[in-house]
Parts: structure tokens; C-alpha cells; sequence
């Protein structure tokens, strides 16, 4: 019985391998039909390899244009919450004020909320407010459901840091510009980094409350339900599989600079 007993003694780490290969199985599909060159305008089954799309990723009209304007909403929401939601998150575990307990729960509803209520309830404020639908609509939009996630993280990380660290700092003298910038903000870092990236993913991938408030401006996950619908070019493929291994690649630099740093405490 050394099978059995070996598999016992492994049985999570198996579990979890196979839980890890089922949710990157989509990304794989992605990868491989980016070197697909289909006979019709579905990309939906293997012809012939081919580098083609990766030779020209913006041969498809508008792509690349809704590609841009999909970045660009998503690192200017990722600024804009993130700095929102960092003081928030100070501010809800720092200070006591009137309606903090409100504010706390209130501060959970984006993420608890179904996204075509909130999408449905923002086009209702702009329309009420004369606002034209567009760039910027998009963009206050993901800034408010991005920033909940935001509060979370950096709330999270605010609420595990040991005080006493900051009062040593003032005990050697360092103003509070000093204590915040030295000690306070790099203790918080891990948390608003972890905010700030979960915004942009956040903000790129969206499409039920961008559809609703965009107007005439078209991003790149609505670009790809369009396509969708008449036939889907293999450059979004390509565009998919390059943004997994930016990921991947963030990831590792991570963990690298992590494990140095612990080298070096050790």
C-alpha cells in the first residue's frame, strides 16, 4: 500500500495542482489559438500554425484603438482609487468620527452589489446630471467600484501594523511627514500595491458597467463581445495571451524581489 499511503500524504498538494491546471486550462486554449491561422472568420477550431497574428496584432481595425482606451481608463481608475481608497482605508482605521461604522458598510456595497444594478444606477446619475456619455463616465465609474477593493486591501494591511513602530519613529525625532513617508507608507505598501493592481485588472476586464455608460466609446473588452458576433479574430488571442504573461511576469519579479529581501533579513 506505499501508493496509497503516498497519495494520502499528498492528497492536497494534487488537489490543489489540479484546482491550478482547471482555472489556467481558458488561458492555455487562449495561448495555443494565437498561433492559429482559421479557413473562415471563426476561431474556433485548429487549422495551421501560423505567426501571422503575432506578426501583426493591430491588423484588425479599431482593436488596437480599443485596446488604448481600455489601458488608459484602467491606469488612471487604478490612480484615482487607489489613492481615494488609501486615505479612506487610513482613515477608517486611524480616526474615530461620526458614521464610521456607516461608512464601513456602506464602503462593502459596490462589491456585494449585482454589477447591472450599479451599472444601471450610475447611467441614471449621469443622464440626471446632463453628463455626456463617454471617456470620462467610464472612468468615474470604475473608480467607484474599483474603490472598494481598494479599502479592503489597504484596510487589511493598516489594521495588522504594529504602532509601536511609528511611535519609536517619533521618539527619534521624525516629524510626521518623516513617519509617514519612512515607516508608516512602506509597512502599507504591500496593500496598496495589492489594491492597486486587483483596480486595473478590475478596470480592463469590465463590461457590464462600461456597456451601460459608455456612449459611443468602445474599450477592448466591448470590441472583443462585438467581434464576437461576427466571427473572432485570432489578434485577440494574441492580445489576451500577451496581458496573461505580463501578469505572470509581474508576478515573478514579485516573488524574486520578495525572497531577496528575506535573503537579506536572514
Amino acid at each position: 500500500m506505499p501508493f496509497v499511503n503516498w497519495l494520502k500524504k499528498h492528497l492536497v498538494v494534487i488537489a490543489g495542482l489540479v484546482t491550478l491546471g482547471y482555472l489556467l486550462l481558458p488561458n492555455v486554449i487562449v495561448t495555443v489559438f494565437s498561433f492559429n491561422k482559421p479557413k473562415g472568420r471563426f476561431n474556433y477550431e485548429w487549422q495551421q500554425f501560423s505567426l501571422d497574428a503575432w506578426k501583426q496584432p493591430c491588423g484588425v481595425a479599431d482593436m488596437c484603438g480599443s485596446l488604448s482606451i481600455s489601458l488608459r481608463i484602467a491606469a488612471l481608475a487604478t490612480i484615482g482609487a487607489t489613492v481615494l481608497g488609501t486615505m479612506i482605508a487610513f482613515a477608517l482605521v486611524r480616526y474615530r468620527f461620526r458614521a464610521r461604522g456607516a461608512v464601513n458598510s456602506l464602503i462593502f456595497l459596490p462589491m456585494a452589489m449585482p454589477e447591472v444594478v450599479m451599472a444601471a444606477s450610475l447611467l441614471t446619475l449621469f443622464l440626471n446630471m446632463g453628463a455626456q456619455l463617454g471617456f470620462y463616465t467610464i472612468l468615474i465609474a470604475h473608480i467607484m467600484f474599483c474603490l472598494s477593493f481598494v479599502v479592503t486591501a489597504v484596510k487589511a494591511r493598516v489594521m495588522s501594523m504594529d504602532p509601536r513602530l511609528e511611535e519609536a519613529a517619533r521618539d527619534l525625532y521624525a516629524g510626521p511627514v518623516q513617519t509617514f513617508v519612512r515607516v508608516t507608507l512602506p509597512i502599507a505598501a504591500p496593500g496598496i500595491a495589492a489594491g492597486a493592481l486587483l483596480s486595473f485588472a478590475l478596470s480592463f476586464d469590465d463590461f457590464i458597467i462600461t456597456n451601460f455608460n459608455a456612449g459611443s466609446t468602445v474599450t477592448f473588452p466591448m470590441f472583443v463581445w462585438g467581434s464576437a458576433q461576427r466571427g473572432t479574430p485570432v489578434q485577440i488571442n494574441v492580445i489576451g495571451t500577451a496581458m496573461f504573461l505580463v501578469a505572470v511576469l509581474l508576478v515573478l519579479v514579485s516573488m524574486l524581489v520578495n525572497s531577496r529581501r528575506n535573503r537579506q533579513k536572514a
